[in-house]
């Protein structure tokens, strides 16, 4: 929205900016995408750490998960989330940035991808004790459990996956024109990493 107004102001006429000051606006707008992206994968993960707690230490899930530290947490990923996108965006032309960004993706990947999995694993079980006597019943739970999971993870793996294959190919093949058709998409990828959202 800033870069929009921004555009559309200088666009007009309306603003005048020397070349320099746009040099610093386009970084500035650069910092917050970053940090946007990150900020949201950060939390995805802190989402699904919650979820984690809630389910396997739900007596003592409000003294562990206080308000404090729910405050803390948020400023935490944020203040990160800043910090390292000031960093990618002031060496954006380092490989290594981008090799950084497609690692924390990976984690992040991995990281919800086995809670959410022992979350199901453990309701599966559960499912199974309580309905012994319902086995109908406790196969339609499971399935349930599975397609839950299924979208989860299926709707984060579309939404942010083509981003991330954007950055490997960047490192892996940037001058081969296939890889080229595919960076030609690259604002299709901010939309579905907006989708998910």
């Amino acid at each position: 929205v800033v870069e929009t107004l921004f555009m559309l102001l200088t666009e007009q006429g309306l603003l005048h900016v020397t070349a320099k000051m746009l040099q610093h606006l386009d970084n500035v707008i650069d910092i917050m995408i970053c940090s946007s992206v990150v900020s949201s994968l950060s939390f995805l993960c802190t989402i699904a750490a919650d979820r984690y707690i809630t389910i396997f230490y739900a007596l003592r899930y409000h003294s562990i998960m206080t308000t404090q530290r729910a405050v803390a947490i948020i400023a935490i990923v944020w203040i990160t989330s800043i910090t390292s996108s000031s960093l990618f965006i002031v060496y954006h032309t380092d490989n290594a940035v981008i090799a950084c960004l497609v690692t924390f993706f990976g984690v992040t990947l991995v990281f919800t991808a086995v809670l959410y999995l022992h979350m199901f694993i453990l309701a599966h079980v559960h499912s199974r004790r309580i309905m012994a006597l319902h086995k109908s019943r406790r196969q339609a739970t499971s399935m349930k459990g599975a397609i839950t999971l299924t979208i989860l993870l299926g709707v984060f793996i579309i939404c942010w996956g083509p981003f991330f294959l954007h950055l490997i190919l960047i490192l892996i093949c940037p001058t081969n024109p296939y890889c080229k058709c595919y960076f030609s998409h690259f604002n299709l990828f901010l939309i579905l990493i907006i989708c998910n959202s």
